[in-house]
């Protein structure tokens, strides 16, 4: 099942599942198919909540399809981020191609900071470069989400513990990160992470929730990064920068739920982001960086891709760039759906 959410006439996220290219809302569930009527107003989170909204779900769906409940079309629906995460817990160095790259050993154990609420934005929402950064960077990555509490659980038992996953975008900023190739002469970077991973818009989410059961393994998905710049010789056309697949996970999904849960409780909704493959900008050669007019896309196997394009501190692009043309495209759309 894949879990999608848009936003209603209060810009409140609702709930829906999308079936081909038609989104079945929580509404028209509660309509046809018997799903109980308060289940209608729930964002995507609230389903992870109780394991039985979501199995109650599940069977609302299979009933609606059976009635031939057709749902409407996606695009009709203003889109919004799948859902709105409690802790968002992101893993660094955590597949060896990325490792390599970096020319350092692999990690013994998992290296662990954070995101928040704020740096989240939904597929083709603007990525903002903040003033206090000339140096953006893409991060393909799976995203696990949380649907069942974990505390200290073991690597056998942890996927029992997962509702499904997104695909992510690990927006950085890499001159405040302190990454040598990204520094001016006389520039440091803050000695932490906080503001290069964590600024408002550096987590784009989606394209929508996959739930384990239909996406099974997640242990050798190809991952893969896009860019296409703005300006210069490649000025609109689209370049792969990263590939990878999840079986170069340093630490696999079981394996960071159940090291992250050792120390702190996973709730519904939570988030684990869990690394990136080689190819990211700052180890380039040249080192590339996203500029405003840009447009970066990130894509898991079997999930989806999310495309975001970049625009500057004012939220402005070249009118004629890749991401002007984006936004006009996503502003003209949700005007209509509107």
């Amino acid at each position: 099942m894949r879990l999608v959410a848009h936003l209603d006439d209060l810009d409140l996220p609702v709930a829906g599942v999308l079936v081909g290219d038609r989104v079945l809302t929580l509404e028209l569930l509660a309509e046809h198919a018997g799903l109980r009527e308060e289940l209608a107003f729930l964002d995507p989170r609230g389903l992870l909540v109780e394991d039985d909204d979501l199995v109650e779900t599940r069977a609302a769906l299979a009933r609606a399809l059976t009635n031939g409940v057709a749902g409407v079309p996606a695009t009709s629906l203003r889109p919004a981020p799948p859902l709105e995460p409690g802790k968002i817990i992101c893993v660094g160095q955590n597949y060896a191609s990325h490792v390599r790259e970096q020319g350092l050993p692999l990690p013994t154990r998992p290296m662990l900071f954070a995101k928040f609420a704020n740096a989240v934005v939904g597929d083709r929402d603007p990525v903002i470069r903040p003033a206090t950064t000339h140096a953006l960077d893409l991060e393909a990555e799976l995203a696990i989400v949380i649907g069942r509490r974990a505390r200290r659980v073991s690597p056998a038992r942890a996927l029992e513990h997962v509702a499904g996953y997104m695909t992510a975008n690990d927006i950085s900023a890499r001159d405040l990160q302190g990454s040598p190739p990204a520094l001016r002469e006389g520039e440091r970077g803050d000695g932490q992470w906080l503001r290069a991973k964590g600024s408002d818009t550096f987590l784009p989410l989606g394209p929508w929730l996959v739930t384990a059961d239909e996406l099974g393994d997640p242990g050798d998905l190809r991952v893969r990064g896009f860019h296409t710049p703005g300006a210069g010789p490649s000025a609109g056309q689209e370049v792969q920068v990263q590939d990878g697949r999840t079986s170069d996970m340093v630490f696999g999904v079981a394996d960071l739920i159940a090291f992250i849960s050792a120390s702190i409780t996973l709730e519904p909704g939570d988030l684990v982001i869990t690394g990136t493959p080689s190819g990211v900008g700052v180890f380039r050669t040249p080192p590339v960086f996203l500029v405003p007019g840009d447009v970066v896309r990130v894509e898991v196997e079997r999930i989806g891709s999310v495309t975001n394009p970049v625009l500057d501190a004012d939220g402005q692009a070249p009118a004629d760039s890749p991401a002007g043309r984006l936004l006009a495209e996503r502003v003209g759309g949700r005007d209509a759906a509107g």
